[in-house]
């Protein structure tokens, strides 16, 4: 079993319609949307829902009035400023720390776990997905996407897949160190442009610091021609393997409007080079064995 996590150093550059390509031309495998965050591969695989569990990360202080005497030491010990005046807790604010339960000495003050998100596991035509959806401004997205990415490799392992095909979080952050840690591969997508080149570098120092083995993908290569050709020099003298180069079409976007991998929407260039470039990444993570 193999784990392929596309990755990017910055959002937009086209790593879900990457994802989804290899999600339709994969044998035998499993999808795990692990841009927990901002979740849209089910945009193009429409996922039917068949598991859903509700993700519990964090604490929130919650008073129990009936046993509060007022006696203010938690809104003295307080950094936040979360204990209203009447004692209660404000949950924006509370940070979770806890202190204002160990001091309560009535036992006041109760440590309750926060509903932080929920995660799926869900039926596409090419095969299951596991995704999920973190709440608005809610914390450990890194947390979430270990579970997501546990949970496929479950799925892969009890039905003897050879594929783990993992839509990442662009960046550098968090939720990209948990999508990245212990894959085979990851393909960083790059737009050809100075930021997307500058935030390719980054998202490549984190996968450098795993040990984690990469190839690249310049997508809309010809939207900027100089700077294409700027990044395969950079990336050929690191001694890194660029897959191949996906033009510009309006086809892609005309898919992602009708719900479709640009593998089924069309069979134009776009479409032709994704076919090779899953080819070159299949026999080379092969050969590894």
């Amino acid at each position: 079993m193999k784990q392929i996590v596309i990755i990017s150093g910055k959002g937009g550059t086209g790593k879900t319609v990457i994802t989804g390509a290899f999600a339709a031309l994969a044998k035998d495998k499993v999808m795990a949307d692990c841009d927990v965050d901002a979740a849209d591969l089910h945009l193009i695989l429409d996922p039917e829902i068949k598991q859903s569990y509700v993700f519990k990360s964090g604490v929130t202080a919650f008073t129990h009035k009936e046993r509060c005497d007022g006696c203010g030491v938690c809104k003295t010990v307080c950094r936040f400023e979360a204990v209203r005046e009447d004692f209660t807790i404000d949950p924006i604010s509370c940070d979770g720390c806890g202190f204002c339960s160990l001091v309560c000495p009535q036992n006041a003050i109760e440590m309750k776990a926060n509903t932080s998100g929920e995660w799926f596991i869900s039926d596409t035509r090419f095969g299951p997905l596991v995704h999920a959806r973190l709440g608005i401004a809610e914390e450990n997205s890194g947390k979430l996407v270990s579970l997501v990415r546990q949970k496929a490799k479950e799925i892969a392992e009890s039905k003897n897949y050879k594929w783990i095909i993992i839509d990442g979080s662009p960046g550098i952050g968090c939720p990209v160190i948990a999508s990245i840690t212990g894959v085979d591969c990851a393909v960083i997508v790059i737009e050809p442009t100075l930021s997307g080149l500058h935030d390719a570098k980054r998202v490549l120092g984190v996968t450098e610091h795993f040990n984690v083995p990469v190839k690249v993908i310049i997508n809309k290569c010809d939207l900027n021609c100089d700077i294409t050709e700027k990044i395969e020099r950079w990336f050929k003298d690191k001694n890194i393997k660029i897959l191949g180069k996906v033009i510009f079409d309006k086809a892609v976007v005309n898919s992602i409007v009708e719900g479709k991998t640009i593998i089924e929407y069309s069979n134009n260039q776009v479409t032709k080079t994704l076919r090779t470039i899953w080819r070159l990444l299949e026999e080379e993570l092969e050969r590894a064995n």
